[in-house]
């Protein structure tokens, strides 16, 4: 087939249960851009957020971050599409949101905003030890995000929400849900993302796509959660891991392994090496 394009969700599908590439994801990886296809990371991450393991992989340049909200260019350090959250919109969700049991960070420069009473509890949001992890190397420390966030005047490419309570988290996302002026979306049990409707994975891919000048039909999505739905959909063929969520393998195309067993270099072997 002629692939020309794959977009690679991070968490629970390019990168193992320990956070970790393979050393067969990154040889099919390698292989692809060898071959001309472009390797786009396409995750709920900031830029700075990707792993350095997948950036140093020569020729990935691209990245879709925070769910569609920008498309970056890495290797000239900019954005070349932003779909964003203002700063007044972003402060009025991050008030609203405050008054429930909740971790609560926005996404400002390319970076997680935190503050001390989330920071230095983690574990009570039920963060797994590697996305605690994960969390400490991404994100700013501020006294006070909301004053952060008003005293900044800066765009938001999301508002990412850790819950404790799942109850919480089911109220919450009802009320946020009526709103027709964002997107809700997740990506694992426990969260809730917040961005603008134009930010979707889906979206993203198209846009990139249409950017580098390739077709639909020359493309294909990997992913594992339901913020990327919209890419598996969109794509010319849209993979869906093994450990994904039940919704998202029906909507898929083709079902890989999971991703503690190599599921994306088994599938890019499929469906661009014609390797069974």
């Amino acid at each position: 087939m002629d692939i020309r394009l794959i977009a690679l969700d991070l968490d629970g599908t390019l990168l193992n249960s320990k956070k970790n590439l393979s050393d067969a994801n990154r040889q099919a990886l390698s292989l692809c851009t060898q071959k001309g296809i472009a390797v786009v990371p396409c995750t709920g991450r900031t830029v700075s957020g990707i792993p350095s393991e997948v950036k140093a992989i020569p020729g990935v340049r691209y990245a879709i971050t925070t769910n569609g909200a920008v498309i970056e260019d890495m290797e000239e350090k900019k954005a070349i599409d932003a779909r964003m959250l203002s700063w007044e919109l972003a402060l009025e969700l991050l008030r609203f949101v405050d008054s429930y049991h909740v971790m609560y960070d926005p996404y400002i420069d390319r970076r997680g905003i935190t503050e001390p009473r989330f920071f230095e509890h983690l574990p009570e949001y039920c963060l797994s030890p590697e996305l605690q992890e994960m969390v400490r190397q991404t994100r700013d420390l501020y006294p006070n995000i909301m004053e952060f966030v008003e005293t900044s005047h800066k765009p938001v490419e999301k508002i990412n929400l850790f819950f404790p309570d799942m109850e919480e988290r089911a109220k919450l996302r009802a009320e946020l849900e009526k709103r027709d002026d964002i997107l809700v979306t997740s990506s694992i049990y426990n969260n809730l993302e917040i961005n603008d409707p134009g930010a979707t994975k889906g979206a993203a891919l198209l846009r990139l796509a249409s950017h580098l000048g390739i077709k639909k039909e020359q493309t294909m999505a990997i992913g594992d959660g339901e913020n990327d739905f919209s890419m598996i959909r969109k794509a010319g063929i849209g993979v869906a891991m093994g450990n994904g969520q039940e919704e998202l393998l029906a909507a898929a195309d083709y079902v890989t392994c999971t991703n503690d067993e190599d599921g994306v270099a088994a599938a890019i072997n499929r469906f661009v090496f014609g390797i069974e």
